[in-house]
C-alpha cells in the first residue's frame, strides 16, 4: 500500500537530505533502515548477510536508501552506518510513548480499551505454538544502539557498517497477547483470524555482529516493553485505565 508515499518520503526525502549533508561538509551518516529489507527469510535466525529480498515498498524503499547512503558515503568520503530495526515497542518514558497505532502492540491496546478482544492473525504457522515469531526490541535499547554506532564513528573517522538491531530473540504472537494480558489486568482472550499475506512464521534477528564490532547487547526484555508502553498509552487513552491496572 501506498507506494508513492514510501518512495517520496524514504528516498526522494534522503536524497534531498544527503544532497544537504554533503553541501554542509558532513562526515558522518546513521540512517535507519529496517527489517524489512529482508523479507520473508526461511532462515532460524536472519544474518546481515541474509539476502535482501523485500516483498512491499516499505522493504523496498529501506533498502533503496541503503544504497543511496553506501553510494554517497563512497563518493562523498562520509562514514556511514545502517541500521535494520526489528520490531521496535515499549516507551522511554510515558510522555515519549508513540500515540500512532500501527504495530501489534499498540493495536491490541486499543482493541482492549473498546473491550475488543486482540486479534492474531493465523495459527497455523510452524512455530510452537502455531503463531507468527518475531524479534522485539525496546525503543530505549534502540536509541542506546544508536549511541554506540556514533561513538564508533566518532572513534574511528571512517565506516560503512551495516548492522541488526534486534535482541536475537523470538517471541510468539501468542506470548505477546499473554503478556499484554497480565501488564493490562485483562482477561480477553485473543480471537484468531485467517492470516494475513505476506506475514513470515519467523522474523528473528542474529545480533552476533552489532555485539562483536560495538559491544552492545539489548537489555530490556518483552514484559518491560509492554509496560512502558501501556503506561505511555493510558496517559494518552485515560479510558484504558478501566480495562486493567496501568
Amino acid at each position: 500500500e501506498k507506494p508513492l508515499l514510501y518512495y517520496r518520503e524514504n528516498v526522494a526525502g534522503l536524497a534531498v537530505l544527503l544532497e544537504a549533508v554533503v553541501a554542509a561538509g558532513v562526515r558522518r551518516f546513521l540512517f535507519s533502515s529496517s527489517a524489512a529489507v529482508y523479507g520473508v527469510p526461511d532462515v532460524d535466525l536472519i544474518t546481515e548477510e541474509t539476502p535482501c529480498l523485500p516483498i512491499n515498498p516499505y522493504g523496498e524503499t529501506k533498502l533503496t536508501g541503503e544504497w543511496l547512503v553506501r553510494a554517497t558515503g563512497r563518493a562523498h568520503g562520509l562514514s556511514t552506518a545502517c541500521l535494520r530495526y526489528f520490531n521496535v515497542a515499549g516507551a522511554a518514558a510515558p510522555e515519549l510513548a508513540d500515540t500512532g497505532v500501527f504495530n501489534i502492540v499498540p493495536m491490541m491496546f486499543e482493541r482492549l480499551t473498546h473491550g475488543e478482544a486482540p486479534r492474531i492473525f493465523g495459527d497455523d504457522y510452524p512455530t510452537p505454538d502455531g503463531t507468527c515469531i518475531r524479534d522485539y526490541i525496546h525503543v530505549a535499547d534502540l536509541a542506546e544502539a544508536h549511541l554506540a554506532v556514533a561513538r564508533r564513528l566518532d572513534e574511528t573517522g571512517a565506516g560503512d557498517l551495516t548492522l541488526n538491531v534486534g535482541r536475537g530473540e523470538g517471541v510468539s504472537v501468542r506470548e505477546l497477547a499473554d503478556v499484554i494480558g497480565e501488564v493490562t489486568g485483562s482477561d480477553l482472550k485473543p480471537v484468531v483470524e485467517p492470516r494475513r499475506a505476506g506475514d513470515a512464521p519467523k522474523a528473528v534477528a542474529s545480533a552476533a555482529r552489532i555485539s562483536a564490532e560495538l559491544g552492545w547487547t539489548a537489555r530490556r526484555g518483552v514484559r518491560e516493553m509492554v509496560e512502558s508502553a501501556w503506561e505511555g498509552w493510558c496517559l494518552n487513552h485515560p479510558e484504558a485505565r478501566g480495562q486493567g491496572r496501568p
